[in-house]
């Protein structure tokens, strides 16, 4: 006969943190990241009536294209389960659920960064959040400096591909297939069709749209002038600090993309300046206007291709 076991300690990795978001260290009370994701997804939906199908997540200074959203519900990231939280300046740390005419999108104003200290699952997190909501394509932004010389300040631009030079990659680790296939194709990581609506639309509102290969470096500092020279050997016409972990997870979960850049400062060596922070968000205010008559021409169309 076996002894009788007494009631069972549950045992707990220590896990130290200040931020919601962080779960960065192992705790077996912890679920998941498919889990997690499920739970902000649910949370999410409590808060609204509606079901997006556009996913958007707005860079430095672009925030702003969420306040024109109809029917709004604005949320702030600390109040969604185990969603990061933003602490660059000209990241709100909202996340709006509303309509664009008659599409229900989701909309982040603000986004959050490697250099920020969070791994690179934890950027994605929203974009896994998304998945599990059941968005059907994600638009993504950032504020960029141009590198190709017809890429001026104030320009808006479609990111045609990529090159990741953050030295990390979202899916490293156990593969959950849940959300995707462990090695996934990322020849056409930008949607073609999404571009060509984009150009198209651009054009159209007489913005004057081109394309052009976006570089992540990790950040916070900029790019040197030896390194931009670099970088446009390998044909970069972009870089920034954001977008690709994003990308590659939306990607794996077998979402569409679209990538637009603004171009809020020319790349380091380009122009007898230094950079600036402040730069880049005055750009951002500058362009806004064209910004949001773009995004608003290309939502509709986008729903249109991805009923």
């Amino acid at each position: 006969m076996s002894p009788k076991k007494g009631p069972q300690k549950i045992v707990k990795k220590k896990i130290v943190s200040k931020r919601r978001g962080d779960v960065s260290e192992k705790d077996s009370t912890i679920p998941g990241e498919f889990e997690r994701a499920s739970l902000a997804a649910d949370f999410i939906f409590s808060r609204t009536p509606l079901r997006p199908q556009i996913a958007l997540v707005l860079g430095s200074g672009l925030g702003p294209f969420a306040d024109e959203f109809t029917s709004a519900m604005k949320i702030p990231y600390a109040e969604i389960p185990y969603f990061p939280r933003s602490t660059a300046i000209g990241h709100a740390g909202k996340l709006v659920v509303g309509k664009v005419g008659a599409v229900p999108v989701a909309g982040m104003q603000g986004r959050v960064h490697l250099y920020e200290g969070y791994s690179a699952k934890q950027v994605v997190f929203p974009i896994r959040v998304f998945a599990r909501m059941g968005v059907k394509a994600v638009i993504l932004t950032n504020a960029a400096g141009g590198i190709k010389r017809e890429f001026t300040q104030g320009r808006l631009v479609v990111i045609s591909d990529h090159i990741n030079l953050q030295g990390v990659n979202p899916l490293t680790g156990p593969n959950d297939e849940r959300f995707g296939l462990r090695f996934h194709d990322m020849t056409n990581a930008y949607d073609k069709r999404f571009r060509e609506i984009a150009v198209g639309e651009g054009n159209r509102l007489g913005i004057g749209m081109y394309e052009g290969v976006y570089a992540a470096l990790p950040g916070p500092s900029y790019e040197t002038s030896a390194e931009i020279r670099y970088l446009r050997t390998i044909g970069a016409d972009l870089v920034g600090m954001s977008t690709v972990p994003e990308v590659i997870a939306a990607r794996h979960s077998g979402l569409p993309v679209l990538g637009i850049s603004c171009v809020t400062n020319a790349a380091a060596g380009i122009l007898d300046q230094p950079l600036n922070h402040v730069e880049v968000l005055e750009t951002a205010e500058r362009v806004k206007g064209q910004f949001i008559n773009l995004l608003k021409a290309v939502i509709p169309r986008i729903a249109e291709e991805i009923r």
